[in-house]
């Protein structure tokens, strides 16, 4: 039986969709995440994959190899 070690959660970059700013966040925050140059909510936390309020330009993905 082999174990799946690759990591389900994933770094996002997303742009915020009041400035335009670009920032990278945890697609499972656990805290709200504001925008660091207007203030705008771009991620709420819901108890698992968070709500991303922005646009997604690109995903992390970390290689545990």
């Amino acid at each position: 039986m082999e174990i799946n070690t690759k990591p389900r959660s994933k770094f996002l970059k997303v742009k915020c969709q009041d400035c335009g700013n670009v920032q990278t966040v945890f697609d499972r925050s656990t805290t709200k995440v504001g925008c660091t140059v207007c203030g705008a909510t771009m991620v709420n936390p819901k108890g698992g994959k968070a709500e991303i309020k922005g646009e997604i330009l690109e995903r992390a993905d970390v290689d545990m190899a």
